[in-house]
């Protein structure tokens, strides 16, 4: 263990689930890992008489003075991953009213941001061949598949969407027109011009609800930014032509993918980042972490040019 991780509380706790899920994800066909969550929940939710003993229960509420006290106000940019799933049985509340203390906990002056990503259509194989089969993307129509709280947020109105057929963000609040706008454009799909790139360069908080920093997107800010730099080797993929549709416009658009060869281990983010800039912590029993995008940014690029990565290299 490196003196990071030693130093982070409850580090020791979460490594087992943390081994099992990792392992899960890598192994396991989608078809098998959604019916292993599916499981997994059912589990929770037999045993919430006793997890509430355990951990007591709060609301909206509760949580809103527990994110005043760990992490306040001080951004200028709310990047929010959240799993309602694993809120239950302690969190007593709707999503409604969890998505209404985060647009109030941000308040009118700052903005609001979560993820409305679309990893492909479940009849198909992924990505790739959804698109292939189907290169037609409503940026407004199609649903967010990051959660039911994203997807409340993405019909909330005055909500606007970023126009990428995978990583679309969907914001609120005074900077969030500029926030999405370009992400078209861009020529990767989290490097620059793009709502992470936004987000790299202005003062935003990434916070994890009900889950651990596993799902930090931001990662790939990093990676797209250096490209060919960055010490992993990529497969790069063929283009696909298609179509963004927007409200009456459409918009043609070509998606490119860079995919790195090596397998992606997201707790070594502890050996990169100091505790201080990735913090960890849980509120009746949920996880919670909090980090700043140019922290994230700044930290995988400085290790990148050592040679460090997130990534392990196959045995030979």
């Amino acid at each position: 263990m490196t003196d990071r991780a030693a130093r982070r509380p409850d580090t020791q706790s979460m490594s087992l689930f943390e081994s099992l899920s990792g392992i899960a994800v890598r192994r396991l066909s989608p078809a098998r890992l959604s019916a292993l969550r599916d499981r997994y929940l059912d589990i929770r939710h037999r045993l919430a008489p006793l997890m509430r003993v355990a951990y007591g229960t709060f609301d909206a509420r509760a949580l809103r003075m527990n994110l005043d006290q760990q992490v306040g106000t001080d951004f200028q940019v709310l990047m929010v991953h959240c799993s309602v799933n694993n809120l239950a049985p302690m969190y007593t509340d709707g999503p409604l009213d969890l998505l209404k203390m985060l647009i109030d906990f941000c308040g009118p002056q700052r903005t609001l941001v979560m993820p409305a990503f679309f990893f492909g259509d479940p009849k198909y194989s992924g990505v790739r061949e959804t698109f292939t089969q189907l290169p037609r993307f409503d940026v407004r129509r199609t649903p967010s598949q990051m959660g039911l709280l994203s997807e409340l947020f993405r019909r909330t109105k005055g909500v606007v969407c970023s126009r990428h057929p995978v990583y679309r963000v969907s914001a609120l609040g005074p900077l969030a027109p500029e926030l999405v706008r370009g992400h078209e454009r861009a020529e990767t799909p989290c490097g620059h011009g793009t709502p992470f790139d936004f987000m790299t360069t202005h003062d935003t908080l990434i916070l994890g609800i009900g889950k651990p920093f596993e799902v930090l997107t931001h990662v790939h800010h990093a990676e797209d930014v250096l490209g060919e730099a960055f010490p992993v080797p990529a497969t790069i993929g063929a283009p696909i032509t298609m179509t963004l549709v927007d409200g009456i416009e459409e918009i043609p658009f070509t998606l490119r993918s860079r995919s790195l060869q090596w397998q992606r281990d997201m707790w070594r983010l502890r050996e990169i980042m100091e505790p201080s800039s990735l913090r960890e912590w849980k509120f009746h029993g949920v996880p919670l972490f909090a980090t700043r995008a140019a922290k994230v940014t700044e930290s995988i690029m400085e290790c990148a040019k050592l040679g460090r990565t997130l990534y392990v290299q196959p045995r030979p």
